[in-house]
C-alpha cells in the first residue's frame, strides 16, 4: 500500500479535538484522520489494509512516552531540591541564556507533526545533511 502525504486546513477547535481523541486512543494524529475518512467513505469505497486499520510506522528507538518519563523523573529529582537550591539554578540558566542571546545566537522554533518527522530531522542534522 502507498501512501502519500497531504496538507489540509481545519478549525483550531477541529484540530484541538481531534489531537485530544488521539491521545486518548494512543495514536497520531494521521491515524485519527485517516480512520475517520475510512469510515466516512464505507469500506466499500476504499481498500482497506487487511487488519482494516491504518498502518503505522514502527517505532522509533526514542519514544515519545519514555521521553515523558524521563522529563517526570527529572522533574521529581529537582523538586525534591531545597528551594534556594532551585532558585539558584534557575538564576544560572537565565544567566546562561541571556550570554547566548549576547552571542547572537538566533532563536529558531521548529514544529513537527508527530516525533517520527522530529526523529528523521535530528537523524539528518546529527548525520550533517
Amino acid at each position: 500500500m502507498s501512501y502519500a502525504r497531504i496538507s489540509i486546513t481545519l478549525p483550531g477547535e477541529l484540530v484541538a479535538a481531534a489531537d485530544k481523541r488521539a491521545r486518548a486512543l494512543d495514536r497520531s494524529r494521521s491515524w485519527l484522520l485517516a480512520e475517520a475518512l475510512r469510515r466516512y467513505l464505507g469500506a466499500s469505497d476504499v481498500a482497506a489494509p487487511s487488519a482494516g486499520r491504518v498502518s503505522e510506522a514502527a517505532p522509533v528507538a526514542y519514544a515519545a512516552r519514555e521521553v515523558a518519563e524521563a522529563r517526570d523523573r527529572h522533574l521529581a529529582a529537582e523538586m525534591k531540591l531545597p528551594p534556594e537550591e532551585r532558585l539558584l539554578r534557575a538564576e544560572q540558566l537565565g544567566q546562561l541564556a541571556r550570554q547566548a542571546q549576547r552571542r547572537g545566537r538566533r532563536q529558531q522554533v521548529i514544529g513537527f507533526e508527530t516525533y517520527e518527522d522530529f526523529y528523521e530531522w535530528k537523524k539528518a542534522r546529527l548525520a550533517g545533511a
